[in-house]
């Protein structure tokens, strides 16, 4: 993913969505910061269209399972067809096939990676 593309990040955590935010930027990346899985489903739908989602998937309000399906069946093919990675420390097979299933692109696990590393990994996109 080149620098300058639009980011949706995600994160309910105040700390950890300020520093990975702030990572991304650091990369030249514009990033557009959701708390709330409801607030996520009203971000992406907004112009300029995210060009990728970095999606927690324990969220408040809408977890980001069901963030997921609504974006994968959005009426937008724009929408529908963008990249997402999930983002969590969930990390049982269930969990990744679960999130796979519903058409995740990537899935990486917070725990076992620094937020550099998820920046690292979030630019092959």
């Amino acid at each position: 993913m080149q620098a300058g593309k639009n980011i949706l990040l995600v994160e309910d955590d105040a700390f950890l969505g300020r520093l990975l935010k702030e990572k991304f930027e650091q990369q030249k990346f514009s990033v557009t910061l959701a708390v709330t899985g409801k607030e996520a489903l009203e971000r992406v739908q907004q112009k300029p269209t995210p060009k990728l989602v970095l999606l927690d998937l324990i969220l408040p309000e809408v977890d980001g399972f069901e963030v997921l399906r609504q974006i994968r069946t959005h009426t937008d093919q724009e929408i529908a067809k963008m990249p997402v990675v999930v983002i969590s420390n969930l990390g049982s097979q269930s969990d990744v096939d679960r999130a796979r299933d519903l058409g995740a692109t990537d899935y990486l696990v917070k725990a076992h990676l620094t937020p550099a590393e998820i920046v690292e990994q979030v630019c092959r996109y």
